[in-house]
């Protein structure tokens, strides 16, 4: 026979040993897993993982293979589930999200928070499952002009498709948001992305000096205005020192043409990808201009970071990058010439660059940090879940 007064001095108990009460599970589909460094959906789950925990829900992220279990930034509530699907540039989003939904369909979660339009084809699976979902739309990924027409036609289908069975759509800029009413007929809620500044100024590595180099972060396609970067920077290394991160991931003429500018000039310095948060967030944080050639989707993290950092910036002139900068930064055209006259000017200048510094640690205040950006995907998690925002949760 249980003895009701042992069980429930038990319970008690484990309560005040730091147990955690669930208030609902929570699945992430469409990244390439957590932790991982790839690029802003990956940023994105690396916070939204962990503070969901923090929050009380149970967490899944759906992966790839090779994820490492002992990255020293993995929250180990978080569930790490990888499955399987054909790794190449035009088949590993389509492939690796449908084997994450069928598996979704059965785990059936409360909510699905998914990434990616092209996503969109394996929603109706979800909703023959009754799971809702919340469906980050990125960018305009058909009219990128890394992608050819089959690509582009596969995007466009996926949007309608997301359009069609998302739940919640999840936009990061306002443009975005009046792209897809206008298109699709579709509201959206508004989140954009966070950002994160260095814990310190960082250890520079040989010869950068503070506030003398040139930085550009972008992966290496021709809407990041990759072509155009390289030619002004040319030019511009033989006054200054030039720091290229990024790659295509794939190799390619443009990888080609940055190790042939790095080999012939001494004054750059190609990185490649750079996977280390610390040694990325100190490259922003000291450098003397940093140049943000994105054209194509919304709020760009890399532009969020650059922010939260700092960084005095030079933005191609879009709506996105407007939008996001307001008065902190200075925009160029996409030629080589405008390119290399606004980072000159910045360079030359070390008021201009205190002042657009300060003015984009003024603007990252404005609803772009991760707390913010968190709190806004929880709260919808919440009510499509139908969870009581005043549920109380144990803490560890």
């Amino acid at each position: 026979m249980i003895n009701l007064g042992l069980f429930w001095a038990a319970a008690l108990d484990m309560s005040s040993m730091g147990a955690q009460i669930m208030v609902g599970s929570v699945a992430i589909i469409g990244t390439r897993g957590y932790p991982s460094y790839y690029g802003g959906f990956e940023t994105a789950v690396r916070k939204l993982a962990p503070y969901l925990a923090d929050k009380g829900w149970d967490v899944s992220v759906y992966g790839r293979p090779g994820q490492k279990n002992d990255d020293p930034n993995r929250d180990h509530r978080v569930r790490v589930i990888e499955t399987r699907g054909v790794e190449s540039k035009s088949l590993s989003t389509l492939s690796f999200g449908l084997t994450s939904c069928l598996h979704a369909m059965v785990a059936k979660p409360d909510v699905a928070v998914v990434m990616n339009v092209a996503n969109g084809f394996w929603l109706p699976l979800l909703a023959l499952r009754g799971i809702p979902t919340i469906v980050n739309v990125d960018g305009i990924e058909w009219e990128r002009a890394k992608w050819g027409k089959a690509a582009k036609a596969v995007f466009r289908l996926g949007a309608r498709m997301t359009a069609r069975f998302g739940t919640v759509l999840v936009a990061d800029s306002v443009e975005i948001q009046r792209r897809w009413q206008v298109d699709f007929a579709r509201s959206s809620v508004y989140i954009p992305y966070g950002g994160e500044a260095a814990r310190s100024d960082g250890s520079l590595e040989a010869p950068l000096l503070r506030r003398k180099y040139v930085l550009a972060v972008a992966r290496f396609v021709p809407e990041n205005t990759i072509p155009e970067f390289l030619e002004a920077a040319r030019s511009l290394a033989r006054d200054h020192v030039v720091v290229i991160v990024g790659s295509s991931g794939y190799g390619g003429p443009l990888d080609e043409a940055a190790e042939t500018l790095a080999q012939e000039s001494p004054n750059v310095r190609w990185l490649g990808h750079v996977a280390d948060d610390r040694r990325l967030l100190s490259l922003w944080k000291n450098a003397g201009a940093y140049f943000h050639g994105h054209s194509v989707g919304g709020t760009n993290p890399a532009l969020v970071q650059a922010m939260a950092n700092g960084a005095p910036t030079v933005a191609r002139d879009t709506v996105y990058n407007r939008e996001v900068l307001a008065d902190a930064g200075e925009f160029c055209q996409p030629t080589a010439d405008s390119i290399e006259q606004a980072i000159r000017r910045l360079m030359d200048s070390p008021e201009l660059q205190e002042r657009l510094s300060t003015a984009a640690l003024r603007r990252l205040s404005e609803g772009f940090t991760w707390d913010s950006v968190c709190e806004k995907y929880e709260v919808a998690i919440r009510e499509q879940a139908r969870v009581d925002a005043d549920t109380e949760v144990v803490a560890n």
